[in-house]
């Protein structure tokens, strides 16, 4: 059962990272513009942080959603965020020299956007409901824990691979960071819009 369960949190997370976002996108940025080796230190601090916002999520799921309405929030707080990525991402567009980044640099980021993750609240509001109401897991301290560990690594595998996915496209195809980076902020901007427009149509135009 426990292994059934840590398997769930490692396939589900990797599902729930693979469509374009916020997190999967800044680590193509960081492989690209700063290299693999900080992406993994990214990966690595972001994904211990993944499993601690897994086990709150999955350990008040319940409550949170019958509770607290978090659509609206949460767009709001993306519209932002997706805004605010955009035009870091657009301004950093020029070749520059490559700076020597620490290690430091890197887990701090990767902390910080674990913290800041508002895009996986309503998933795993949907997917632990789901799960819990089909007994597929308990809310035990250690299956949740095991759970969690297994969400961890499923980011961790997905982000790995955009990484490494990265990697062989800019190798590949020679590509420049201006490309690239302009490509991400286009992308972003794009997000934003969508969330901005998701806000419009609830409650002006609905």
């Amino acid at each position: 059962m426990l292994f059934l369960t840590l398997f769930l949190g490692i396939l589900l997370n990797m599902v729930g990272y693979i469509p374009p976002g916020n997190i999967n996108l800044t680590v193509v940025q960081i492989t690209i513009t700063r290299g693999i080796r900080q992406a993994l230190y990214f990966i690595g601090a972001f994904s211990t942080i993944e499993i601690l916002f897994t086990f709150g999520v999955m350990r008040f799921v319940q409550w949170l959603s019958s509770e607290i309405v978090l659509d609206n929030i949460i767009d709001v707080v993306m519209i932002f965020m997706f805004g605010i990525l955009g035009l870091i991402t657009w301004r950093s567009r020029r070749e520059m020299p490559k700076a020597d980044y620490s290690k430091k640099d890197s887990i701090r980021y990767g902390m910080l956007l674990g913290v800041l993750n508002p895009m996986q609240i309503p998933y795993w509001l949907f997917v632990g409901s789901y799960l819990i109401s089909q007994e597929w897991i308990n809310t035990g301290f250690l299956s949740l824990s095991i759970f969690s560990i297994g969400s961890g690594i499923g980011a961790a595998l997905a982000l790995y691979g955009f990484a490494r996915f990265a990697q062989y496209i800019q190798e590949k195809f020679t590509l420049s960071s201006y490309v690239i980076n302009k490509s991400i902020a286009i992308l972003f901007f794009s997000l934003s819009a969508y969330h901005i427009g998701k806000v419009v149509y609830i409650h002006l135009i609905k």
